[in-house]
């Protein structure tokens, strides 16, 4: 059975099939990378063996990447809404209405910004990876980027939505892999690949 990143992609890529000229997503747009977002602990762990890789075949850029993580760290810890050593993000209310105001503006340290591309690409979050065509949101709607079918009917947008069972398959992988691994809760990317 195909694992929950080959079941995304394949959704992704039919998706943007569907999608066409009102998807414009492409490398040096980033905007979907600025704001922290809350990422599983499978997310985490793909980041970390992605970096691991890229300390293998690249070890400045990784180096690069180390210290945007780290300057994103000084930056974060301050007001971070959660337990700042093991970087897992609160669950209770306080700690969501906290994170509704937390770092909007700060950049994903796995982004360069010379050149508006992801520096851990193959490794990104399902966040990541599903931004751009409409999907469904927690309350039913279809949101799509801000940036993307700018021009198009609500007819179209809705012939382009992406697989509406991936959520459930990403949490039940996620619960998985957290029993697995004896892991709970989310955390940032920032902490996810900190040293």
């Amino acid at each position: 059975m195909p694992d929950l990143i080959q079941i995304v992609d394949a959704a992704v890529a039919d998706a943007y099939e569907r999608g066409g000229k009102h998807l414009v997503c492409k490398p040096g747009c980033s905007q979907c990378c600025i704001g922290v977002f809350p990422i599983a602990q499978e997310d985490a762990a793909r980041l970390r063996a992605g970096l691991a890789s890229l300390e293998l075949t690249d070890p400045q850029r990784a180096a690069r990447l180390h210290s945007r993580v780290a300057e994103s760290l000084a930056r974060l810890d301050p007001w971070f809404p959660g337990d700042r050593a093991t970087g897992i993000l609160g669950e209770d209310y306080e700690a969501a209405i906290l994170f509704e105001e937390f770092a909007n503006d700060e950049p994903c340290p796995v982004l360069d910004l010379d050149h508006g591309t992801c520096d851990l690409y193959e490794s990104r979050p399902i966040l990541c990876r599903t931004f751009g065509p409409p999907m469904r949101t927690e309350e039913g709607n279809l949101a799509t980027c801000e940036l993307c079918y700018i021009h198009a009917t609500t007819d179209e947008i809705v012939a382009c939505e992406l697989e509406p069972t991936l959520p459930t398959l990403e949490e039940a992988s996620n619960q998985a892999f957290n029993a697995a691994h004896g892991l709970h809760g989310e955390t940032l990317i920032a902490y996810a690949l900190r040293t």
